[in-house]
């Protein structure tokens, strides 16, 4: 058998002992990865891909970053879990660290975004309860996507998501996205916080604008409820600042963000970051977590903002330049209906499906992914250059010249 046939059947003995043992509750793309190196990952065959999805978001650094590497291996020699049960070394200034690039005060941390999430929901309600019983409303908007954890799914804006899992948590409503009127007519003395993603991710890379978040900001200070930014996929440096809120003129400052994707860079982190009146709200014995804030998560966490202080003015750079590269396409391929974004979170809104062109393009070396049918989304890496995303658009404009004439 050659080494082409031998590799070949590897990889289908992978996915068949997947589909056989595994919950089938994944679409995954026909491809094993075995390795990553800067921006790129290889299969188990030895294909090469540009991984512009970046596992959706979280491998911020890349692969195989030398400075991460070194990192985990010196702390995984010296204490990688120990509970809260007691202090360690790294969780303290991680929080400080997150407080001074955030305006917030104190943290918590957790393993993943929804867990964030759910904490934070967890901090408007018993807000809410101190005020009266009565008080325990969360308005959230449409087309957002804040976790699969049932409480983060109840104010997820999307029925794809909630329906099969409903009856979910009383007392959330949708609203249309900037839609100002509506956000008026919906806050009350009932309502506890609201939930905002600056850019949905999930939802197909839109961005609130400064006006919606500026009268959310108000409207939560007249009613006191919690505003509670969604950060976990367009924060933590993905919009070309530290967080999407940031990006106002000035910047609307939350009560609680939520983040995790690219924090610790691939090891399990999520933090929920508040100011002192929402922090008030959860008491000791109120909230926990086994794993979170382990000691490697946190120390990675920390070396990863050292590096970030000089990524990210070359975020802003690059992220401008492949959105204007991806206009330049846009004016040649009528489908193309809008490029949106900031920083390296962007989006290509098409008027024809995106299925196949995931395919195509990893048919071709680069990974992207498809959210909302038609919208090509693009997470890569902060590393990422210009001369990279040359390539990437390369295969994209091979891909689209493809497409049948509209």
């Amino acid at each position: 058998m050659s080494s082409a046939s031998s590799t070949t059947s590897e990889t289908q003995q992978i996915m068949d002992l997947e589909r056989e043992f595994l919950l089938q509750n994944y679409a995954r793309y026909p491809l094993v990865l075995e390795r990553g190196e800067g921006c790129y990952v290889y299969d188990v065959e030895g294909n090469r891909y540009l991984d512009f999805i970046a596992g959706i978001g979280v491998n911020a650094l890349g692969h195989n970053h030398p400075r991460i590497v070194r990192v985990i291996r010196e702390q995984a020699g010296l204490l990688i879990h120990s509970s809260n049960l007691y202090y360690h070394r790294y969780q303290g200034a991680l929080a400080k660290r997150l407080a001074e690039v955030s305006g917030l005060q104190r943290s918590f941390f957790a393993n993943s975004g929804t867990e964030a999430m759910e904490g934070a929901l967890k901090m408007a309600r018993a807000h809410g309860n101190k005020v009266g019983p009565d008080k325990f409303e969360i308005l959230s908007i449409e087309n957002s996507f804040h976790g699969r954890t049932l409480g983060a799914l109840s104010i997820t804006g999307q029925p794809k998501y909630r329906h099969d899992f409903e009856p979910l948590l009383p007392g959330v409503t949708f609203l249309p996205q900037n839609d100002i009127a509506a956000l008026e007519s919906a806050f009350s003395e009932r309502t506890a916080g609201i939930v905002i993603e600056w850019i949905q991710g999930e939802g197909g890379i839109y961005p609130i604008s400064d006006e919606y978040g500026r009268k959310a900001r108000a409207l939560a200070d007249r009613y006191n409820a919690l505003l509670i930014f969604d950060e976990i996929q367009c924060g933590v440096g993905r919009p070309g600042k530290w967080f999407g809120y940031q990006l106002a003129n000035p910047v609307v400052l939350p009560d609680i963000l939520v983040a995790a994707k690219p924090l610790a860079c691939g090891l399990p982190l999520g933090v929920i970051v508040a100011n002192e009146r929402a922090a008030a709200a959860i008491g000791a014995g109120m909230h926990g977590s086994t794993f979170g804030g382990s000691a490697l998560a946190c120390r990675v966490a920390l070396e990863f903002f050292e590096i970030m202080d000089d990524l990210l003015p070359s975020i802003r750079r690059v992220g401008d330049y492949f959105r204007a590269r991806l206009r330049e396409l846009g004016h040649r391929y009528p489908f193309i209906r809008e490029v949106r974004g900031s920083g390296l979170m962007i989006g290509v809104e098409m008027t024809v499906p995106g299925k196949q062109m995931v395919l195509d393009a990893q048919a071709r070396g680069l990974l992207i992914n498809c959210t909302h049918e038609n919208v090509l989304r693009f997470l890569p890496p902060y590393i990422v250059t210009e001369q990279e995303v040359d390539a990437a658009l390369a295969i994209l404009d091979g891909i689209f010249a493809a497409q049948p004439s509209q």
